[in-house]
């Protein structure tokens, strides 16, 4: 029997849909197929678990499901003991600036820092706090003491946080991260507030003065929009050590690149992408993750799309022996293949489900009604091209605010009455064999 949603959940999860928005809690209760993908990328963590690195490109059409995708390998990693960290581009937001917009995304992604037990944001503190109460709660086991004031137990736990900030200060403004780290215990240490704030804000990246930054926290480097991606990969390698398998961090909107208007600034922009790209792939970063979210066009346009770079198009461009119905989702690209009638006929089941628990009523929908408003969604004219699950779910969430607020109404009452265009296309569902033998 399927698990009942908590009203809290099921109005988060139909609110979104209904406006067009993936929600960020309550994708099990309508998880529908792409399970090959989910299994590919879930691979993934494994490595990224053993101290390796991945790098993914998730492609496929406004609406397609690519950010559906993403938000549940987001949930499933945070289940499994990892930090995720996501953020949108944006023109204020890019990989690559020289105005703060790659430090932009940096911040962005520190702000969106989720783990298991803080899943909507804004872990950081608490990570730092379980991380240090963890040494300290070890240390204190160890030595038989209790007395959190003991100087032989302080000097145990100063030791083991030392050694870890001295583990990073091998890699790239490694000694600076690993300096505010050990700052950041002392404040905790002594329950200076102002001290712990300061260590935050140039971990989240929030500083823009040098000068700043050495008054307040004696350290001589900042993170900016030349180094924030070394500073990712800090994080990562600090994480690993503080009780987590690993960081994922998921990029979406990557679109947004492919629209910058000046091809140099594009071609920047590709350039720290391949960087990235080959870190991972290379071996030269651990503990990380990345997962970029584009369109077909940002990623294959030969003038604007990241292939018009060609050291990134050599290396994700598939071979000759690609085939669309044997894909390889090993490789770096995971084109987001479109539900089969079968699955959105379920998913349309479950969201059926989902509003029933949400408002407290029960209204049997036959597998008639199903079938004739999928069949009306995908015989409208353009369907075989522009439809995407986004559309057809905004649809069946209106028809069952109709059902709740008018019982007298049916499916078949509220398609019939609309005025729809139908499409002659070949490719229409009453000539594929997902609607001619509809049998569940």
């Amino acid at each position: 029997m399927a698990r009942t949603a908590p009203k809290r959940i099921a109005a988060t999860v139909l609110n979104a849909l209904k406006g067009g928005v993936v929600p960020r809690v309550g994708l099990e209760y309508i998880a529908v197929g792409r399970a090959r993908e989910i299994d590919a990328l879930l691979k993934d963590t494994e490595i990224i678990e053993e101290g390796g690195a991945a790098c993914r490109f998730v492609v496929g059409r406004y609406g397609s499901g690519k950010s559906f995708l993403l938000q549940t390998i987001r949930n499933y990693a945070m289940e499994r003991g990892f930090a995720v960290a996501d953020a949108d581009l944006s023109p204020e937001r890019r990989l690559s600036g020289t105005q703060g917009q790659g430090v932009a995304t940096y911040r962005e992604l520190m702000k969106n820092l989720s783990v298991r037990a803080n899943p909507d944001g804004g872990a950081l503190p608490m990570i730092l706090e379980k991380w240090i109460t963890s040494i300290q709660q070890t240390a204190s086991e160890e030595l038989g003491i209790d007395d959190a004031d003991s100087p032989v137990l302080d000097a145990l736990v100063r030791k083991r946080i030392l050694s870890i900030g001295s583990e990073l200060e091998g890699m790239v403004n490694g000694y600076d991260f690993a300096r505010v780290i050990v700052k950041y215990w002392q404040a905790y240490r002594e329950s200076d507030e102002s001290a712990q704030s300061n260590a935050l804000r140039w971990l989240r990246g929030e500083y823009v003065s040098k000068l700043e930054v050495r008054r307040d926290l004696d350290v001589r480097t900042m993170i900016d929009d030349d180094n924030w991606y070394e500073a990712l990969k800090l994080f990562a390698a600090f994480l690993s050590r503080a009780g987590y398998k690993g960081m994922l961090v998921l990029i979406d909107e990557v679109v947004n690149l492919f629209r910058i208007p000046f091809r140099v600034t594009r071609q920047y922009n590709y350039e720290k992408l391949l960087a990235m790209y080959n870190d991972a792939l290379q071996g030269k970063a651990s503990h990380i993750g990345l997962i970029f979210v584009v369109t077909p066009q940002s990623l294959e346009d030969s003038e604007r799309g990241i292939y018009s770079y060609e050291a990134l198009r050599s290396r994700l461009t598939e071979g000759q022996f690609a085939d669309p119905e044997a894909r390889d989702l090993l490789a770096p690209i995971i084109r987001v293949s479109p539900l089969t009638y079968e699955e959105m006929y379920v998913l349309m089941e479950k969201l059926a489900r989902l509003h029933m628990d949400l408002y407290g009523y029960e209204r049997e929908i036959t597998q008639d009604e199903y079938v004739a408003f999928l069949k009306t969604e995908y015989e409208r004219i353009g369907a075989s091209t522009h439809i995407t699950p986004r559309s057809v779910i905004r649809d069946f969430v209106e028809i069952l605010n109709r059902l709740y607020q008018y019982p007298d109404q049916t499916v078949t009452d509220i398609v019939a009455a609309k005025d729809i265009q139908l499409s002659d296309d070949e490719d229409s569902p009453d000539d594929v064999d997902g609607f001619a033998s509809f049998t569940l």
